[in-house]
Formats: C-alpha cells, structure tokens, sequence
C-alpha cells in the first residue's frame, strides 16, 4: 500500500510544475524567443553628473520623472539609484506640497 502525501495531486518531487519544469503550459519556453538574455543596466543620471542634492524647485527635472497621471516614476523605470530615487520623491512630494506640480491630472 501506497502512503499518501500531504500535497495531494500537486505533491512530487517537481511540485506544482510536474514534468513540464520551465516551460509553459503548451510546451513553449517562459521566455520569448526574439529577447536576448542580456539586458543593459541603466546608470543614475544624477550620479553620472555628481548632483548633491536636487533641488524641487527645478521643475523640468521633476516632471520627467512624474507620469502623465501623477505617479511618481520607480527608479527600476527611470534607472536612479536609490539614494537618488528617495531625494526625488521628497523633491517631488514637496513640489506638489507647494503646488509647483500638480497631485493628479483629470481629463
């Protein structure tokens, strides 16, 4: 007699995937097939020119890294660094504070 597996039918030693491993459902690899394995990584641009400290009053800046309905661009998008990408958003928060830019747009 067998001894039944607390898994249930998802149990094995593949788990949930079974004998499919990587692939999809159809048999196809998860990846895309015209995408090449290597991705450039971007470089913070305020690192690159040494900034200190950025300044919400320079709004050009500050709107290239708000999206057309508000949001605050992540830094995986925009290619900060992290130190950067916080002195953004409090740039940007305090921005919008002062009504320099504007919370959201309504169409």
């Amino acid at each position: 007699m067998k001894a039944k597996t607390s898994g249930g039918s998802k149990g094995g030693p593949r788990g949930a995937k079974g004998a499919k491993g990587a692939r999809g459902p159809r048999g196809r690899s998860s990846r895309k097939s015209g995408m090449s394995s290597f991705f450039r990584r971007r470089v913070c641009r305020f690192c690159t020119d040494k900034v200190k400290v950025i300044d919400y009053k320079d709004l050009k800046t500050m709107e290239s890294f708000v999206k057309e309905r508000g949001r605050i661009v992540s830094s995986r998008g925009s290619g900060n660094c992290a130190k950067h990408q916080r002195q953004i958003s409090n740039a940007i928060k305090i921005a919008r504070f002062m009504a320099l830019i504007p919370y959201c747009t309504y169409k």
